[in-house]
């Protein structure tokens, strides 16, 4: 009995998933903080998945959405650097809190005869996405939506020949249901 509960102490603990993960960073928009957010992930060796800035509705308060790649443990440290940089407000990871995601992404495809126009056309109304721009020869689409639904019309338009795709990257807000049930929850 004494073997097996040695065992088990010693046996290694599972490393945990390693899985997408959608962080909040409310900052004083003041110049070179994007450096010091970005040089403090590149210094680590965490690679940025995805990353968008942007003013909010409050004066010289920006809001940046970083997508990163990483498990639990490595979420967590990042999190704890994000909060010592002095310009930092507030750091969420929205990841399990119930959010809302979006993308928008420009594609330029290969449109020459007019049956792929009529498949790309119908592709376009079924992902409730628009054509932007016309040639002679190209469509370029505009697209919005979560990263699934981008990946998806991504791979069904590859066959008629992609030129060009411009990414924003992933904007992401937790939802007002989601503040309420934490605010219940806080109140019990």
């Amino acid at each position: 009995m004494t073997e097996e509960i040695k065992a088990i102490k010693v046996r290694p603990l599972p490393k945990s998933e390693t899985r997408k993960h959608i962080i909040v960073v409310r900052v004083q928009h003041n110049f070179g903080v994007l450096t010091r957010i970005t040089s403090l992930f590149a210094g680590r060796g965490y690679n940025i998945e995805s990353l968008t800035v942007g003013k909010t509705h409050e004066p010289n308060v920006a809001r940046i959405t970083i997508v990163v790649e990483g498990n639990e443990r490595v979420v967590e440290q990042i999190i704890k650097q994000l909060r010592k940089l002095i310009e930092t407000l507030r750091v969420r990871d929205i990841t399990d809190v119930p959010h809302i995601e979006r993308e928008l992404v420009l594609i330029k495809v290969h449109a020459g005869e007019d049956k792929a126009r009529d498949e790309i056309m119908r592709l376009v109304s079924i992902f409730r996405a628009k054509v932007v721009d016309v040639s002679v020869d190209t469509y370029t689409i505009e697209v919005t939506g979560d990263s699934e639904k981008i990946e998806a019309f991504i791979k069904l338009l590859r066959p008629f020949g992609i030129k060009d795709i411009a990414r924003t990257g992933v904007l992401a807000l937790t939802r007002e249901s989601a503040k309420e049930s934490l605010q219940e929850h806080r109140l019990e």
